[in-house]
């Protein structure tokens, strides 16, 4: 079984990596971008279930004060 987890920033909490992002891109010419926010892609691969993965994300993967996760099986 494969998983994917996705983790960035809860909208609102300052996302150092996506601002600087943004602002090379300006400076680049594209003015058209208004945001840009930064996540991290994990991979799991392994017998695990839903919950063992929401558990990983709980525990590790994620800081629940400062970030959101999304999780999603891949066939």
């Amino acid at each position: 079984m494969k998983w994917e987890v996705r983790v960035a920033y809860r909208r609102g909490v300052q996302d150092p990596e996506g601002e600087t992002t943004k602002s090379a891109l300006e400076m680049l010419g594209y003015g058209c971008v208004e945001e840009v926010r930064s996540a991290k892609l994990f991979i799991i691969e392994g017998e695990c279930t839903r919950e063992e993965v929401e558990q990983m994300c709980r525990r590790l993967l994620a800081n629940p004060v400062s970030q959101e996760y999304e999780i999603r099986r891949v066939e």
